[in-house]
């Protein structure tokens, strides 16, 4: 069978045979020293051996597999690192988000993220002890998203009856990136001095990093 020239006769058939034989596409490529696509042409129609079908099935899903087992040794580093956090440490997790993400002017906070949004209003309640009854919630949706299903959305997120929330601003345009409920702004009332003791301990932070 003629294969113009590119990959020998011999190559092909042990090719196949190492396919019949359970072997991966990946393994078939790094054992011949051929390109995975090159490879994927000639083992389309071949048939994993019966004997071979229960090893060849368990290697199906493997990159899958691999980025399962790497996030679960990340989340396992992850909890050895952090462990218990103190008041102190969630504090200062607190101020640094509203560092990135907060205004400068008045005490509000706006994002699309629904972790960094639950992380930050929880952290006001048991942190700050800010009431519910001081927390604003602001939606801002592009004009196809549907407005019920992001209120009970950032409802649940929040842990505020979306009754509650102060108001709702549609923008022009359609959904961009991954905004899929749109975006939340949460704002403290009568927030002046917490702003400014967050920024305050924002600039020891800073100054302890940089020396001024």
């Amino acid at each position: 069978m003629a294969n113009n020239g590119r990959i020998p006769l011999g190559t092909i058939q042990k090719i196949k045979l190492l396919r019949s034989s359970g072997y991966s596409l990946p393994e078939i490529s790094k054992e011949v020293g051929v390109s995975k696509t090159s490879v994927l042409r000639y083992i389309k129609n071949v048939q994993i051996l019966p004997q071979y079908l229960a090893e060849w099935a368990g290697k199906r899903g493997g990159s899958k597999k691999i980025r399962l087992l790497k996030l679960k040794k990340a989340l396992n580093k992850g909890e050895e690192i952090v462990s218990e956090l103190t008041g102190k440490e969630k504090l200062l997790i607190l101020c640094a988000l509203y560092w990135a993400e907060g205004n400068k002017k008045d005490f509000i906070l706006t994002n699309s993220d629904p972790q960094l949004i639950r992380i930050f209003v929880n952290g006001l309640r048991q942190i700050l002890n800010i009431t519910n009854d001081q927390i604003r919630i602001s939606l801002r949706l592009y004009e196809d998203l549907d407005r019920e299903k992001s209120l009970a959305f950032w409802s649940n997120v929040v842990g505020i009856a979306k009754e509650q929330f102060l108001s709702i601003h549609i923008l022009p345009g359609k959904k961009k990136g991954k905004l899929e409920y749109g975006m939340c702004r949460v704002r403290v009332i009568r927030g002046g001095d917490l702003l400014k003791e967050v920024m305050g301990i924002n600039q020891i932070i800073a100054n302890r990093f940089v020396k001024v």
